[in-house]
């Protein structure tokens, strides 16, 4: 257990502090009322860190862990490490100390900084009690002798030397610390979030050295020709016409019902690491995204078009995106898109009405026939006909929509 420095002399305080931590350490110990081991403890720890995604190659699951996936950067690429037992090519000489100073404060065994595409900047946050659980978990995983020749960075970024300033300008080692004016659940998702699940190294824009902007952290980002959508609680452009069970089942799923379905590296995600996470752990996540700050790029200053953009955030944005721009060969763009801009509605009526089978390599669209209204329908349709450079005429009537329904079996 590490020291979490509560700087408090108020005995009640520090029972709280004690109890909280406990709690969020111990969420995924007891989930189903079953004491779990140490290993047990590690595999879902793992599992919720999603080592796997990053430490299996793409197309090898025999070789589980054995590293060796590619990871692009602006300054080239590197391919993942084996952390199999192995004790030539992977772990199998690391003791529990190398093992927590790689993820606490981004050290390798021989001592080197190691490069942020390992998010240490994200584990350094997790307790020593989970990442030695995690550590016990992958010694017992089938050792696999595969050495990996990791660094395939561009000159003079493959030089570790050049991490020194960047460490200093923006890593900041520490474990997690609880809000106390924040509930069990609220820091459980917290700590979740922003440490093993690293999640906003996706889902926020980085600058030209490669670190996240914290001022733009969660609002979304493009990486690997996949958008990672904003998070936070914008009604527009983020979460904030989720619920909290709605955010829980995407992430067990990979589906929000009627509304979206999880594409690209996301659907690996909920795949390898997500859907194995228990509802408890989920819902402190979707309490924890709920909470974040709004950043809103969408929503007009004009009142006429604010519903019409709620809506589309709600029901369009997380595969169209908020730019109107879709995802190259899955989802279709729909600034500049001829059916959008057409004179007449229908097409766009149409398409939300009855959905699009899968063609290709492009998605389904489901129908939303039953889930919106004739009016929402033509408040989505005007804003998508004005929005993005899209200059069409917002004519769409929900007298249209309904004669159109009629049509839909």
């Amino acid at each position: 257990m590490p020291e979490w420095n509560f700087l408090t002399s108020v005995r009640p305080v520090r029972r709280w502090s004690s109890m909280l931590v406990g709690l969020i350490l111990a969420g995924c110990v007891t989930a189903t009322g079953v004491t779990q081991t140490q290993v047990q403890r590690g595999e879902y720890l793992a599992r919720a860190g999603d080592c796997q995604f990053c430490h299996t190659a793409k197309g090898d699951p025999s070789a589980l862990l054995a590293g060796g996936r590619r990871i692009d950067t602006p300054f080239g690429y590197m391919l993942t490490p084996n952390i199999t037992p192995d004790r030539n090519t992977g772990i199998g000489r690391w003791s529990s100390d190398d093992f927590y100073r790689a993820l606490h404060d981004g050290v390798n065994k021989r001592g080197e900084d190691m490069y942020p595409t390992m998010p240490y900047i994200h584990y350094t946050k997790v307790s020593r009690g989970d990442i030695d659980a995690i550590y016990a978990y992958l010694k017992t995983v089938k050792p696999v002798k595969n050495a990996i020749d990791i660094n395939h960075l561009r000159f003079p970024y493959n030089q570790r030397l050049s991490l020194v300033a960047w460490r200093e300008l923006y890593f900041h080692e520490g474990a997690f610390k609880p809000d106390l004016n924040r509930s069990a659940a609220w820091n459980r998702g917290a700590y979740l979030v922003e440490g093993l699940g690293h999640c906003s190294d996706c889902h926020s824009p980085r600058n030209s050295l490669g670190a996240v902007e914290k001022n733009k952290k969660f609002s979304g980002a493009l990486l690997n020709n996949w958008y990672g959508p904003n998070l936070n609680s914008d009604m527009a452009t983020g979460l904030g016409s989720w619920a909290v069970e709605d955010i829980a089942t995407y992430l067990k799923t990979g589906a929000y019902r009627g509304k979206t379905t999880a594409l690209g590296p996301m659907a690996e995600v909920v795949q390898t690491s997500t859907s194995h996470l228990n509802d408890a752990d989920l819902k402190a996540m979707g309490e924890y995204f709920k909470s974040l700050t709004p950043d809103s790029h969408l929503i007009s200053a004009d009142p006429k078009r604010q519903q019409g953009a709620k809506l589309y955030a709600g029901n369009c944005a997380e595969c169209h995106q908020s730019n109107g721009r879709g995802i190259s060969g899955a989802v279709p763009p729909l600034a500049g898109n001829g059916a959008v801009v057409a004179p007449d509605p229908s097409d766009v009526i149409n398409v939300v009405l009855r959905g699009i089978p899968p063609r290709g390599t492009y998605v389904r669209m489901p129908s939303f026939a039953q889930h919106i209204t004739d009016t929402q329908i033509a408040e989505i349709a005007n804003y998508v006909r004005m929005s993005w450079g899209n200059a069409a005429p917002a004519n769409a009537t929900s007298k249209a929509v309904a004669k159109l329904r009629v049509s839909v079996k």
